[in-house]
């Protein structure tokens, strides 16, 4: 919960409104017509006891008949007319609550695809999707149902208190006395309120968190046998957020009985006072019963405050949440503008690239090499070595320590970064698909690539073949992730799906690991052809498949112990000839067996 204590520092109620109003901004005109709407039901709504009043002391009281049908039809017409005006004030807060929602998220959608890795590496996904659905869900349930009902009802208590100043201000004083008993309950409900459904709001958080875990992970969930474990933690967070529920609702079932007490109290005290007085005919009957109604009128609107200081207290538990996100800068961002038509020829230098996860904790360690336009180069080395994290520096996912990282002799610092990675292709070992149709997942939202562009791909990559077996062949639907189809027809999605974007640079990150032997040997003409006239670079534990590379660069440690051209490192009987034995040992050895 530090965090928490953190945003109470951070994030006051007065720079949340602040924040959330600034989203009402494009909706001023509608927001003023709403707030017009709802003081003129406030006002209707005023005036039904003070035509009681008129009726029971200069009519009924009276014994004059006359004029009783006039004020029948204006009653009447307030009635009408509230309804209308209130219907229209909740169709617009809806409106704008709906508008406003949408912008508010898709900001923050907008927002977390800017974020880089190490955001990610740090958040779990269920907590963003809190942010995106629930949070803003809240706000929009707080500007429709919350924030500018407020008015309505401080409008209602200011008009009805001056009302009964109007009628008799003996009365009210006595009245008065009751108000500051409403204060001091008001405020300690507040404050144990707000605390509860803060905590509640990380709960939700952690829940959801959890769940998506779980349900991501069900199928080692099950086959570990984790059931039972896992509902025990799930049990346990969500027994969790119950015990912030029912703080919540203890504190609710104090305050709504204690709005009722204090308005029976002021009832009381308006029959006892006011009572006396009619009967030494200080007062009239009309007023007498007039403020009986006001005083029923007048703490309608604290019951709904408190109801709305419910909604409230929880959209700004949301609030900080999501603001604290929007807040969180990129920790790449693009300092540099975005070029048209922007290309690189494919020339690419590391020098001297020092790069670390955790602050000091470097995973390369003065990384030097270069490769010319259209060179190959595979990266070997145990797990552990940097390989990966060498095309993070590459394609900018994480920002390097020290050194340099050269695109034609031009740094990385000074490109772009969404201009930079669409020059390169990234072939990874998890394979992630969207769902969709077969062919949108390789086009990516390029709607301008034809079908016939896509399959030309499709068939140099020895994708085709799979495809055209499926009923609606590229128009099959896939769910998502790719889970309907095998991890090898995934992986060759992925290779179709990199040639699709034309790109200079192409990356293998381990893109062969999941595929059978002969699968694998399908795509060794896939891999040759994709890598043709491009710069490329190849991440692979099967030697086999780096055949065809001109360099190899060898890693330890986050350090480079061998580069150069492949065949010159197998003269030298280095690290990678001894690599390339000992998988050659193993293979013959599997063969055997």
């Amino acid at each position: 919960m530090n965090n928490s204590e953190d945003l109470r520092d951070r994030y006051k109620d007065l720079i949340l409104f602040k924040r959330v109003l600034i989203h009402l901004k494009p909706y001023s005109s509608l927001v003023s017509l709403a707030v017009l709407l709802l003081l003129a039901v406030s006002i209707l709504n005023l005036s039904g006891p003070y035509l009681t009043k008129i009726v029971i002391d200069d009519h009924i009281k009276e014994g004059n008949i006359n004029g009783l049908d006039v004020i029948a039809a204006i009653y009447f017409a307030v009635l009408i007319f509230s309804f209308i005006f209130q219907f229209s004030q909740t169709y617009l807060m809806q409106y704008i609550g709906q508008k406003v929602m949408f912008d508010l998220r898709s900001q923050v959608f907008s927002h977390l695809h800017k974020m880089s890795f190490s955001y990610y590496d740090k958040n779990p996904i269920g907590k963003m999707i809190t942010r995106v659905v629930n949070d803003v869900e809240v706000l929009n349930e707080m500007l429709t149902s919350g924030l500018i009902l407020i008015f309505s009802d401080l409008f209602t208590l200011f008009g009805i208190f001056f009302v009964m100043l109007y009628l008799d201000w003996k009365i009210t004083l006595v009245v008065c006395i009751v108000f500051p008993l409403l204060a001091i309950a008001t405020r300690i409900y507040r404050i144990r309120a707000r605390d509860a459904l803060r905590k509640n709001r990380a709960h939700v958080s952690e829940l959801n968190s959890y769940t998506e875990e779980n349900l991501s992970g069900m199928d080692t969930v099950q086959c570990f046998n984790s059931e039972k474990h896992n509902f025990r933690k799930f049990f346990s967070i969500n027994n969790e957020r119950l015990k912030e529920d029912l703080r919540t609702v203890r504190y609710n079932a104090f305050y709504m009985p204690s709005i009722d007490f204090f308005n029976s109290l002021a009832i009381g005290m308006v029959i006892w006072y006011g009572g006396g007085r009619f009967v030494q005919d200080e007062i009239q009957l009309g007023v007498l019963v007039a403020f009986i109604q006001y005083l029923q009128k007048f703490f309608e609107p604290v019951r709904d405050l408190a109801e709305k200081f419910n909604i409230i207290q929880t959209a700004m538990a949301s609030s900080e949440r999501i603001f604290e996100l929007l807040d969180t800068p990129e920790q790449i961002p693009s300092m540099v503008p975005p070029k048209n038509g922007f290309k690189i020829k494919g020339k690419v230098e590391f020098k001297n690239v020092w790069l670390s996860y955790n602050e000091n904790q470097f995973v390369l360690k003065d990384i030097s090499f270069c490769l010319e336009k259209g060179e190959s180069l595979a990266i070997v080395g145990a797990t552990g070595s940097g390989k990966s994290t060498i095309i993070n520096a590459l394609c900018r996912f994480y920002e390097i320590n020290k050194g340099d990282i050269l695109f034609d002799g031009k740094s990385i610092k000074d490109i772009n970064k969404f201009d930079l990675r669409k020059q390169i292709a990234l072939v990874q070992q998890d394979v992630f698909l969207f769902s969709g149709k077969i062919i949108d997942n390789i086009r990516l939202g390029n709607v301008q690539m034809s079908q016939e562009e896509i399959k030309s791909i499709s068939i140099a990559v020895n994708s085709h073949n799979f495809i055209n077996n499926f009923p609606l062949k590229y128009e099959q639907e896939l769910i998502e992730g790719g889970g309907s189809i095998s991890s090898g027809q995934r992986q060759l999605l992925s290779f179709a799906r990199a040639l699709a974007v034309k790109p200079q640079i192409l990356v293998l990150d381990e893109a062969t690991s999941s595929v059978d032997m002969d699968t694998e040997r399908q795509i060794k003409n896939g891999i040759k052809e994709m890598t043709r006239g491009r710069t490329s670079i190849i991440i692979a534990h099967r030697l086999s498949t780096l055949m065809y590379v001109d360099k190899v660069l060898v890693l330890k440690n986050g350090k480079i112990i061998e580069f150069g051209k492949r065949n010159e490192l197998l003269q030298q009987r280095g690290v990678f000839y001894k690599l390339c034995q000992a998988q050659i040992k193993s293979e013959q050895f599997s063969a055997e067996q």
